[in-house]
């Protein structure tokens, strides 16, 4: 109990209002009183408290609207009810208005005192499951997504603009790009991060067996279904459904997924029942649908009702600056995994990694990373520690690869892991991604990863940044912002 804990008495008995008011704030609590639901509304709109103890008959007025409205637009304010009207049903009535305990009159000091004390910590613990959650959801959302890359950046920023719509979205890219995971993070960034998340990947499943699992069935509706069986559509009720390839899907499930998607509404395989859900749903493809439309192995108005909202994610080749920056984060994980310490690749390796393909992606180069974690003795990893597929004639340093020069014309320096996790790579010829660009565009990627890197050798102090790179701050600020460095999400990327 402190001073600082601050109670509204909401009575229409002027003599016990004041009387109790008086009483609590001898006893260290600050207190304030109201003799109507007007006067008590306007001093909850006014004032923050931590506690409301209201009277359920105030004059002609209704308590129970004092407890909704408390509970909807001043939620971490807990309500205590006193009354000497309780009957049967009425605390029950008050728990789910909204309050948090209910008093019958008259009411022992010690029980109020308690009574308080209670709805005091059990606010306190909300507010820490509250801020858990928050930061749960932070490592879940977009900040657990590595990347610096431009297109990226205008990727993030569509997702916190679309996170809390209805509309559908589909996300298109190759395998192992991260599709799931952006996925996760709208659903992490919505209003429905308190719903489930549930995830079906369409391809895995035979066209039978698919509508099952995202319909559900009926017992006897195919030979084995012994008992009925709840759907993924009703599993992901007020929560998220993620359709992982999509592009798979055969004719006649397109037409049963049109339907859904168009109504939320849906029979279980085999029943009559006509079943209602409301689900936000989020679809995945690595195939070229539109081209599947054209050739009419996809329905055409089913493409136009998933592709409300286009979420398109470039392959790992194009993003050849957040190659150090995943190798880092993978290598950190699977160190800490395999209880070992290394520090990084040298530049031969880099150098290897950076000019690679990479037709599995980030997938790929996560499997690449553990795999040379795993199988080296030494702290400092060398070509000799990479998979044979990555050291083929074409992908060496110093080969033509897609009429660019790779890296043998300058070589990266040593990636290293130091203390603070600093990205110790700069940018080369070998990583700048000029193909199909314009100068302007070409020429301000070298200029960004400058300048990300001060930032970060910095910790993000941009005198300091603008103090080593010889420009003022102004001008920092300004090619911040033209280069989209000035999203807070940086700071966090390592």
């Amino acid at each position: 109990m402190t001073i600082r804990t601050r109670i509204l008495l909401v009575d229409d008995d002027i003599h016990l209002v004041h009387s109790l008011g008086d009483w609590l704030t001898d006893r260290g609590y600050c207190v304030e009183v109201a003799t109507d639901l007007g006067g008590a509304r306007q001093q909850l709109a006014e004032q923050e408290f931590d506690v409301l103890i209201t009277d359920l008959r105030i004059a002609d007025e209704d308590g129970f609207d004092l407890i909704r409205s408390t509970a909807k637009h001043h939620p971490s304010v807990a309500v205590l009810v006193m009354t000497g009207y309780a009957g049967p049903h009425t605390a029950v009535e008050a728990v789910r208005a909204g309050a948090f305990d209910l008093l019958t009159k008259p009411i022992s000091d010690e029980e109020l005192l308690l009574a308080i004390d209670r709805a005091i910590s059990h606010q306190h613990v909300e507010q820490a499951n509250e801020t858990l959650r928050k930061q749960l959801d932070r490592r879940r959302g977009l900040e657990s997504i590595l990347s610096h890359d431009y297109r990226m950046m205008k990727v993030f920023d569509v997702i916190d603009s679309v996170a809390d719509t209805q509309a559908s979205i589909l996300i298109t890219g190759e395998n192992g790009t991260g599709k799931s995971m952006i996925a996760r993070a709208i659903h992490h960034r919505s209003s429905r991060r308190g719903g489930p998340f549930v995830e079906v990947a369409c391809g895995a499943l035979p066209d039978t067996l698919l509508e099952s699992e995202l319909f559900g069935h009926v017992a006897g509706a195919y030979t084995g279904a012994a008992t009925d069986r709840m759907g993924k559509f009703e599993m992901a009720d007020r929560g998220t459904l993620f359709l992982d390839e999509i592009g798979t899907a055969t004719p006649a499930m397109q037409v049963k997924l049109l339907r859904v998607l168009q109504e939320f509404q849906f029979e279980p395989l085999g029943g009559m029942e006509t079943r209602q859900s409301d689900t936000r749903v989020i679809l995945a493809t690595n195939q070229d649908l539109e081209s599947s439309v054209a050739s009419g192995s996809f329905r055409q108005d089913l493409y136009y009702r998933i592709n409300v909202i286009n979420i398109a994610l470039p392959p790992l080749r194009e993003r050849p600056g957040d190659i150090p920056l995943l190798i880092e984060h993978f290598i950190r994980e699977a160190g800490q995994t395999a209880s070992r310490d290394v520090e990084g690749f040298d530049r031969e390796a880099l150098a290897v990694l950076q000019t690679y393909r990479w037709p599995g992606n980030i997938r790929q180069l996560e499997n690449v990373v553990e795999r040379a974690v795993l199988l080296s003795s030494d702290r400092v990893l060398g070509v000799h520690d990479l998979p044979p597929e990555l050291l083929g004639a074409d992908n060496r340093p110093g080969r033509e690869m897609d009429g660019q020069r790779t890296a043998s014309a300058i070589q990266p320096p040593a990636y290293n892991l130091s203390a603070n996790h600093a990205v110790a790579s700069r940018w080369n010829n070998a990583s700048l991604p000029t193909s199909g660009r314009s100068l302007r565009e070409a020429l301000e990627f070298p200029e960004r990863e400058i300048i990300l890197q001060s930032l970060r050798r910095h910790a993000w102090n941009r005198a300091a940044t603008a103090d080593e790179l010889e420009i003022n701050r102004t001008t920092l600020y300004k090619k911040m912002k033209r280069l989209g460095l000035d999203d807070p999400r940086l700071q966090y990327a390592l």
